[in-house]
């Protein structure tokens, strides 16, 4: 199963990173992640369920102990197996736009 995980962590401060955002970024990084997108004002990563959800672990973990005052999370199951070069989820299934698998439901 894949996921992809959307999450920010509080509280902001416009003029610089907080302590809990570098170390959230450090996490994501750092992990065997498929992918990773860094912003501002919320975060994106990809991989495989068990990759993915060590990483949240971890994150919520170390960001709260970096001072952190509230963590959001969205996890979304994007497909059973990897998107291969050629736009397809192994196993079959067709990538719809939003990177969610699509077509017949084999790949959830």
């Amino acid at each position: 199963m894949r996921l992809r995980v959307e999450f920010t962590t509080e509280p902001f401060d416009l003029d610089e990173a907080p302590a809990h955002a570098l170390v959230a970024r450090e996490v994501v990084q750092g992990a065997e992640l498929d992918a990773v997108d860094v912003g501002p004002f919320g975060n994106t990563v990809e991989g495989g369920a068990d990759a993915v959800l060590g990483a949240v672990d971890a994150l919520l973990r170390r960001s709260l102990a970096a001072g952190a005052t509230r963590v959001s999370l969205q996890v979304n199951v994007i497909g059973n197996g990897h998107v291969n070069g050629n736009g397809r989820v192994a196993g079959g299934g067709q990538v719809a736009e939003d990177g969610t698998a699509a077509g017949d439901g084999e790949n959830g």
